[in-house]
C-alpha cells in the first residue's frame, strides 16, 4: 500500500529518472544501430516505438504489484505471492542469469578501458584482470553505501555520458546524408524486437526505486514514464546519425560491423573527420557502462537480500556484496566469452518471460483472482493486459523461431543481404 504521507523531494524524482535512463542506454547502445541498420531509419523507429511503449507499461504493471507488497519486496516476493513455487523458481533463474550476464558484461568492457587508459593515468601498464578488478571495486562499492547514495552518483555519470552524447552527436549531425536514411527493409525489422527489449530494460532495479521514492506512485509513474521517454529519443538521435553516416555496405559499413562484431563507434570515426570522435566515443561508452552497471547492480543486490532474506545491515551488506563482487570478477576476467555469449542468446528470452509477460500474469491474477487494492492501478483493463501480453508472447515467439532456425537472425539476414549486394540482386 502506498504512504500517502511521504513525498519525496525533487532531485530525487530527477535522479530517479537518470537511474532509470542510465540503466537502459548501456553499451549495448553502441551495437544497437548495427543490429537494426539492415531494416533502415523508418522501420527501425516504429519497432523501437513499439518496444519502447511495451516495456514502459510492463514496467508500470511492475509498480502496481510491487505497490501491493510490504516495503522491501522485490520479484522474489512478488512472484512467490502471486504465482506460487512456479513462479518464485522462474524469477531465481531468469533474474540471477540477466543480472549476472549483464554486470559480467559490463565489467569485462569497464576492465578493458580502464587497462587501456592505464598507462596516461597511473604512469604503467595493467592486466585486463586488474582492470576488471578496480571496475567492480570502485563502482561496486558504491551498491553497499544504498539506493540514495547511488543514484547521486548515477546522476553525476548520467549527465556526464549526455554532455559526451551530445558532444558526439554535434560533430557528426552536419555530415547526415538524409538519402542513406531511405533504405527500408521491412521483413526483416520485426527480427530487431528482442534486442530493442533488452536496450529498454530496466524492470530489474524497479523495486529498488519504490523506497528511493518513498512508495509514491505519481513519482515512481514519472520515473518510470520519464526515464524510458528520455531513453527513446536519446536512441532515436544516436540512430539519425549512425544510419545517415555510416553507409549500409562497404568496408567500413553496418553490414560489415554486423559481421566482424564491433562496436558502432568503431565506425563513426571512419566517416566523420572531428578528430574530436574518437575521445568522445571512449567517454561516452565509458559512461553508460558505469550507469548501466550501477542500475542492474543495485537491483541485484536487493533482489539478493530479498530472495536470501539477508538484511541490508551490518554484516548482511558485506555479504551481499561479496555474493555480487566475487562471482562478477571471476568470470569478467576469465570466462567473460561465456557470459557474453549467453547474454547474447538470452535477452528476448529474459525480458520476454520476466520483464514482460511475468507482470502481465501477476496483475491480472492480483486484480481479479485475489483482489488486491485497486489503488495505483494502471488504466486500460483487460484490454491493456491482452495487448501487452501479446506483445511479449511474441517476442519470445521470434527468439523461439530463431534459435530453432525456422527464421533467420539479423547476423543470417545480414549475410543474405551482402550476398544479394555480391551479385547484384536487388532488394
Amino acid at each position: 500500500m502506498e504512504d500517502k504521507e511521504t513525498n519525496p523531494e525533487k532531485g530525487s524524482l530527477i535522479s530517479a529518472i537518470f537511474l532509470v535512463a542510465g540503466t537502459c542506454i548501456g553499451g549495448g547502445m553502441l551495437a544497437l544501430p548495427v543490429s537494426t541498420g539492415i531494416s533502415g531509419f523508418i522501420p527501425s523507429t516504429i519497432v523501437m516505438g513499439c518496444c519502447w511503449i511495451a516495456m514502459t507499461l510492463s514496467a508500470l504493471l511492475l509498480l502496481e504489484v510491487n505497490l501491493w507488497m510490504k516495503e522491501g519486496a522485490h520479484v522474489i516476493t512478488m512472484s512467490s505471492t502471486i504465482l506460487g513455487p512456479v513462479g518464485r523458481v522462474i524469477s531465481w533463474i531468469l533474474f540471477l542469469f540477466i543480472s549476472y550476464a549483464s554486470i559480467v558484461a559490463y565489467t569485462s568492457a569497464g576492465g578493458s578501458l580502464v587497462r587501456d587508459v592505464a598507462p596516461s593515468l597511473l604512469g604503467m601498464s595493467i592486466s585486463k584482470e586488474w582492470g576488471c578488478l578496480i571496475f567492480i571495486v570502485c563502482f561496486g562499492g558504491i551498491i553497499y553505501f544504498g539506493s540514495r547514495i547511488v543514484g547521486k552518483v548515477n546522476a553525476i555519470f548520467f549527465v556526464a555520458m549526455i554532455v559526451a552524447y551530445l558532444a558526439l552527436i554535434s560533430t557528426g549531425l552536419s555530415e547526415v546524408k538524409l538519402e542513406m536514411l531511405g533504405h527500408r527493409r521491412w521483413s526483416t525489422s520485426f527480427l530487431a524486437i528482442p534486442i530493442l527489449l533488452t536496450t529498454f530494460s530496466f524492470q530489474t532495479m524497479l523495486p529498488s526505486l519504490t523506497p528511493y521514492l518513498k512508495r509514491n506512485a505519481i513519482a515512481l509513474r514519472w520515473a518510470i514514464i520519464g526515464g524510458t521517454t528520455l531513453t527513446f529519443f536519446v536512441y532515436l538521435i544516436w540512430q539519425f546519425l549512425v544510419l545517415g553516416v555510416i553507409p549500409l555496405f562497404g568496408p567500413n559499413s553496418l553490414l560489415k560491423a554486423l559481421e566482424v562484431g564491433e562496436p558502432v563507434t568503431q565506425f563513426v570515426r571512419q566517416h566523420v573527420q572531428s578528430s574530436w570522435v574518437s575521445s568522445l566515443a571512449e567517454y561516452f561508452g565509458f559512461f553508460a557502462l558505469v550507469t548501466s552497471f550501477l542500475g542492474i547492480a543495485l537491483g541485484l543486490f536487493d533482489f539478493l537480500s530479498d530472495g536470501l532474506k539477508i538484511k541490508k545491515q551490518g554484516v548482511g551488506k558485506i555479504v551481499l556484496g561479496l555474493l555480487i563482487v566475487i562471482p562478477t570478477f571471476i568470470f569478467s576476467a576469465y570466462f567473460e566469452r561465456i557470459f557474453l555469449l549467453a547474454l547474447d542468446t538470452s535477452g528476448g528470452f529474459g525480458d520476454s518471460i520476466l520483464n514482460g509477460i511475468m507482470p502481465v500474469l501477476m496483475v491480472w491474477i492480483g486484480r481479479y483472482y485475489l483482489h488486491f487494492p485497486n489503488e495505483n492501478r494502471v488504466p486500460g483493463g483487460k484490454p491493456l493486459l491482452l495487448f501487452v501480453f501479446a506483445f511479449f508472447l511474441t517476442s519470445l515467439i521470434i527468439e523461439i523461431l530463431i534459435h530453432t532456425g525456422f527464421i533467420c537472425s539479423i547476423f543470417e539476414a545480414c549475410q543474405i543481404m551482402l550476398n544479394q549486394q555480391q551479385y547484384g540482386i536487388s532488394f
